[in-house]
C-alpha cells in the first residue's frame, strides 16, 4: 500500500478528495472505489503498482484519432473504479476488491521500461478508472515524460478539479467516456453525477 494523496482528516475519519464522491471513510473502511482505505487515520491506496492488465494497443483504440496516429500505446490498469456501472465491459477487473494481495507489484520504473521495450510512443492508463490509481499514474507518468513517452487517460471523467489540476504535471491526452447525457442515468446506473463529469 501507498499513502494516498488528496485527502484530509475529519474527526478521526478521512475525507477523500480525489473524486466528486468525496467519501468520508471510517477506520478500516474503504471508499466507493473499493481500493482506498482508512488505516490509522490515513488514507491508503491499496492498488499502487498492482497492475492487473497490461497490453500493447493502437492509440486509435483509446480512441484517439488525432494524437500520434499510427503509433502504439502501452496500456495498463489496476483494479477498482469510482463508478459501479452494471454494463461495464471490464467489470472483472474494475469491480474487484478481494484478492489484491495476489496481484504482483510493478514499480513505475518497470512500467516505463516495459513500455519502451515494446516500442510504444505512449502509456495509457485505461481498462479500469485511472483516477482511482492516480498516485501510481502520476509517478509513472512523470518518469515516462522524462523518457520521451506521452501519457493518456481513458477515463469516466469523475475526478476532482484539484486532482485534475495536478495531472498537468504528466498528462498529455485524455478521452472522457460519457455514459449518457441524463443525470438520472448517472445517478441510477453509475452511482455518480453527470454534472461533475461535465464540469
Amino acid at each position: 500500500m501507498r499513502e494516498a494523496g488528496f485527502y484530509e482528516s475529519v474527526n478521526g475519519k478521512v475525507k477523500c478528495l480525489l473524486c466528486p464522491h468525496f467519501c468520508i471513510i471510517s477506520e478500516g473502511k474503504r471508499g466507493v472505489c473499493g481500493v482506498r482505505i482508512n488505516k490509522g487515520g490515513k488514507l491508503w491506496s491499496e492498488v499502487y503498482g498492482k497492475i492487473i492488465a497490461a497490453h500493447l494497443d493502437p492509440v486509435e483504440k483509446k480512441p484517439l484519432f488525432h494524437f500520434f496516429p499510427g503509433t502504439k500505446t502501452f496500456s495498463i490498469a489496476t483494479p477498482g473504479c469510482n463508478f459501479q456501472c452494471p454494463f461495464c465491459q471490464n467489470w472483472e477487473i474494475s469491480q474487484i476488491v478481494d484478492g489484491l494481495e495476489r496481484v504482483k507489484y510493478v514499480s513505475p520504473e518497470e512500467v516505463v521500461d516495459a513500455g519502451m521495450r515494446t516500442g510504444a510512443h505512449s502509456i495509457s492508463y485505461t481498462y479500469t478508472e485511472p483516477t482511482i490509481f492516480f498516485e501510481f499514474a502520476m509517478d509513472t507518468g512523470i518518469i515516462a515524460r522524462r523518457k520521451g513517452l506521452k501519457n493518456i487517460f481513458v477515463t469516466n471523467g469523475y475526478i476532482s478539479l484539484n486532482a485534475l489540476s495536478s495531472a498537468i504535471n504528466f498528462l498529455d491526452a485524455a478521452n472522457v467516456d460519457l455514459k449518457s447525457f441524463r443525470e438520472d442515468f448517472y445517478k441510477k446506473l453509475c452511482k455518480g453525477k453527470l454534472s461533475s463529469v461535465l464540469e
